[in-house]
């Protein structure tokens, strides 16, 4: 299994960081975990965005999965689709209110919001907790802690398993889907603060916290806010987790198992 970073800033994207968006490669399927702002220019660059055989969609915040309308856009109307887009629809795992949510974005007026659907592009899929399957890939998904109905993902193939926290503060859920995995791709949006809002996000040194409950194999942080002190982050991570830390970069590749 591959992990490639398209996308890694949290809440708003940073000069040379796209928000949120990650690529999964594993055995011959490829999916796509988030399509934040900036996300499909970096996906075209990694892949031709037909041959995608899942979008993961963990919460609906714009800066996990505004580049959806890129997507829907290159779908419906590139000159030559390699297939008929409309028989080979592309499953999206996603909050339920997603096909809605996803859809306004494409209303050309406030009376055609009731009207507008993706269905002919999209195969739309509810989240709840339980396991799905991509190709030769299991899915395994857990609510998780955020201000909004929110996710977190676990691939596993062929041996190797990669969790995705999506935006939560800490919780028994993501520890338990995290238990020993290889790879923890967690939200570590601040160092620690005083008095900070409830349910938005984990800090640094939460995430190692996490990483060392869960046992996991390494642990990638991701989605630290543009302006939060990145180093300040990963060292606070690296006090809570003796394993391998490493901060999330744009175009970094890893690979699990």
């Amino acid at each position: 299994m591959q992990l490639t970073v398209l996308g890694c800033a949290g809440s708003a994207p940073g000069p040379d960081r796209p928000t949120s968006g990650y690529l999964v490669e594993a055995g011959g399927a490829r999916i796509v975990m988030e399509l934040g702002s900036g996300v499909f220019g970096a996906l075209m660059r990694r892949c031709d965005p037909f041959d995608l055989d899942a979008v993961l969609l963990s919460h609906l915040h714009l800066d996990h999965c505004a580049d959806f309308s890129s997507l829907t856009v290159h779908r419906r109307h590139h000159p030559a689709p390699p297939y008929d887009v409309t028989e080979r629809r592309l499953p999206v795992f996603a909050p339920a209110h997603a096909p809605s949510r996803l859809a306004a974005a494409h209303a050309a007026s406030l009376a055609e919001l009731a009207e507008v659907r993706l269905a002919d592009t999209f195969d739309f899929v509810p989240l709840a907790p339980g396991s799905y399957r991509v190709g030769p890939v299991d899915i395994e998904v857990a609510p998780m802690r955020h201000i909004c109905e929110a996710y977190a993902f676990r691939l596993t193939h062929g041996g190797a398993s990669l969790v995705f926290s999506g935006d939560t503060v800490p919780c028994p859920e993501l520890v338990e889907l995290a238990r020993g995995a290889d790879l923890l791709l967690a939200d570590s949006a601040w160092r620690e603060q005083a008095g900070r809002a409830d349910y938005l996000h984990m800090s640094g040194r939460e995430a190692g916290a996490v990483a060392s409950a869960a046992g996991v194999g390494r642990l990638v942080l991701t989605h630290v806010l543009p302006w939060s002190d990145r180093e300040g982050v990963l060292a606070d991570a690296v006090a809570e987790f003796d394993g391998p830390v490493v901060l999330a970069a744009p175009g970094a590749v890893y690979e699990v198992g």
